[in-house]
């Protein structure tokens, strides 16, 4: 797709090698001068909410901003995407994080009562990969195709030594476990990234549209709440399966994806090598960045479910210290400083060189009404 104001973005998935460097110490400038050894002016307190996929991440990046700002308080509430997006048009957030940007029908109605205009700048901030995982004791990794990945969420597999399973896994020892799939109850920008990759890759064995809520009438899957609530869940419970955000995978087991006829395992680098071939969608505004990721169209090597989270702001407040505070924090969040302090809390993708400066641009029209 020709892309009208931005050039697609090629190195991408060199972002993601993951020998980063430590953070800049207080007495040195920041990486892309977010930081510098003068006191700060800012002072105040925004409110957030949003995806609880940027959870560890937004612990890492307030914490630090805070420790630059002294008066300033980031009040970041992980309440889920959908919550989030609710919040900001009901103008109870003055940013929030999201794991999809708000569709055109929604940039059509302009109802964002956080803002003086209808205009708003959306960025990515958090590239992760969607980890699909398991809680069988004994077998710590599965080879699963999009197929059988769709038909275990749609409750068509119910063991775990289903032959299907046994015949793409013949060195491990399946039990007669039930399959206890584990979804989000809540609406969800991560079920929205786990939906749209089984309905572009899988559209004979999955019988439904992507979306932020879960599509299934189910009788044995059990729902859970954020992120924290998947994690618990598939803890909890032997034969569970889940999907959730790569940096709460911890010590479940996982699934390699099958792409072509490789078998993928998630990592950042994977997931950044298919963001780095999906281009950004035309026809938005000068501030709003959002890539158009097809699954189907992962290359060799990619990790084919890749959560693309945002930071969405407006580009107009009434407050000027607000837009101040937002504009500063979103600034300090896509720096390169940022981006390894997610990485290193949360095992993202770091941004590439090229994205961070047109992220930078889109940043720096919040402002205030004139």
């Amino acid at each position: 797709m020709k892309l009208s104001r931005f050039a697609q973005i090629g190195a991408l998935g060199a972002v993601a090698a993951l020998a980063l460097t430590a953070c800049t110490p207080a007495n040195e400038p920041a990486p892309d001068g977010d930081a510098s050894g003068d006191a700060s002016s800012l002072s105040g307190t925004v409110n957030a909410t949003g995806a609880s996929s940027q959870g560890a991440a937004q612990q890492a990046w307030t914490a630090e901003f805070q420790n630059t700002n002294g008066g300033v308080t980031i009040n970041y509430q992980p309440t889920g995407s959908g919550t989030g997006r609710e919040n900001f048009i009901a103008g109870s957030s003055e940013f929030i994080g999201s794991d999809r940007a708000f569709n055109e029908e929604e940039l059509a109605a302009g109802e964002f009562g956080s803002c003086v205009t209808p205009d708003i700048v959306e960025i990515p901030a958090y590239i992760s990969p969607v980890a699909v995982v398991f809680n069988l004791p004994g077998v710590e990794t599965l080879n699963l195709t999009p197929d059988l990945i769709a038909q275990i969420f749609d409750e068509k597999i119910a063991t775990w030594n289903d032959p299907a399973i046994a015949a793409l896994n013949p060195d491990a020892e399946l039990p007669a476990t039930n399959i206890t799939p584990v979804y989000r109850g809540d609406a969800s920008g991560t079920t929205g990234t786990f939906t749209e990759y089984l309905a572009s890759v899988a559209p004979e064995a999955w019988p439904y549209e992507d979306g932020d809520e879960w599509p299934v009438s189910t009788t044995r899957s059990e729902s859970a709440q954020q992120t924290s609530g998947v994690e618990s869940a598939v803890g909890a419970g032997e034969g569970t399966i889940g999907y959730i955000d790569a940096s709460r995978a911890g010590d479940f087991g996982s699934v390699a994806v099958g792409v072509g006829e490789e078998f993928v395992p998630f990592s950042a680098e994977a997931a950044a090598e298919l963001v780095a071939s999906s281009p950004l969608a035309e026809g938005r505004g000068e501030g709003d960045l959002v890539f158009e990721v097809d699954p189907a169209a992962a290359p060799a090597g990619a990790y084919p479910i890749a959560l693309v989270s945002y930071l969405i702001a407006c580009e107009q407040y009434e407050d000027e210290s607000t837009a101040d505070i937002v504009r500063s924090y979103f600034e300090y969040v896509a720096s390169e400083e940022g981006q390894n302090a997610a990485a290193e809390a949360a095992g993202s993708a770091p941004l590439s060189a090229d994205l961070r400066s047109q992220v930078a641009d889109a940043v720096a029209l919040i402002g205030t009404a004139q």
